[in-house]
């Protein structure tokens, strides 16, 4: 027997984000903090609010004449599940987390950006979707396109793998009430440097994962506001505007690439289309 399902969106409103189709732009900058989309925008030639409901607030506007929005998605997988469907519902395909993490490499220092290459799946949300063995991976196009803008901005950055937990504490092994810790935490963070994993955070993996299995694209860019290695730390107010800088000016050359690819009818964006006119 097939189950009808009655759809939770009538009139195209979406649950939580309270935004309709032609309310958002395909391309996407994703903080976790509602109090930064307005840093995010604050790059931008226009910038217009479109709804703020729970930790989800949105708006849209322009840099270089590309059609941009941000959308805040809270902290962890399950808000973030929220924001990537209800935004793709409306019509958004390119999703790019601009958020903060702690470096995991003795070399990052404070204050600088990580751009991911992909996730571990140290997070249950994306569980309910696939399996474990599914790898949480960024869509290559978005990680050049960071990367492309990091050096057109002269930004001190590194490229890696991300750790996304579901718990801040616990998760990141950092002080709890009572001292409380298990032994399974005592080698947590030795190991990740171990394995050449960037740093920690909380989001990637499920934004990552949902945006290869909806035929979406997905990519992450930091700043580091502590080192867990060299114990250093700073205030990232200044590297996170330099965060969502970068981030912005990557949607402007991802909206150039796709532009490229639609004029010679080609499905993927590769560095010879740089060489057509």
């Amino acid at each position: 027997m097939t189950i009808q399902h009655t759809p939770i969106h009538p009139g195209g409103l979406q649950m939580h984000l309270k935004i309709k189709p032609g309310e958002v732009s395909r391309y996407v900058l994703t903080p976790g903090d509602p109090g930064r989309v307005p840093l995010v925008g604050s790059s931008w030639d226009t910038y217009d609010e479109v709804a703020y409901f729970r930790e989800f607030r949105t708006a849209r506007g322009t840099l270089d004449g590309v059609d941009i929005t941000a959308c805040s998605h809270g902290v962890g997988g399950p808000s973030t599940d929220i924001a990537v469907v209800e935004l793709s519902n409306c019509g958004a395909d390119t999703f790019i987390r601009v958020g903060s993490c702690a470096a995991l490499q003795p070399e990052i220092e404070p204050g600088d950006l990580v751009i991911s290459t992909g996730a571990l799946r140290l997070t249950g949300t994306v569980d309910a979707y696939v399996d474990k063995s599914y790898p949480a991976v960024a869509d290559h196009e978005v990680l050049m396109a960071l990367i492309q803008a990091a050096e057109d901005m002269g930004e001190r950055y590194h490229v890696g793998l991300a750790a996304s937990v579901d718990s801040f504490y616990a998760g990141e092994v950092n002080p709890m009430p009572g001292g409380f810790r298990q032994s399974k935490m005592d080698h947590v963070i030795e190991d990740l440097q171990r394995a050449k994993v960037a740093n920690f955070e909380m989001e990637a993996a499920t934004i990552f994962t949902l945006a290869q299995l909806f035929g979406f694209r997905g990519g992450m860019i930091c700043s580091v506001g502590a080192n867990r290695i060299t114990r250093k730390r700073e205030d990232s107010a200044d590297s996170i505007k330099r965060c969502c800088a970068v981030a912005s000016r990557a949607v402007v050359i991802l909206a150039g690439w796709d532009a490229r690819k639609a004029k010679a009818g080609k499905k993927h964006f590769f560095p010879a289309l740089l060489k057509k006119a």
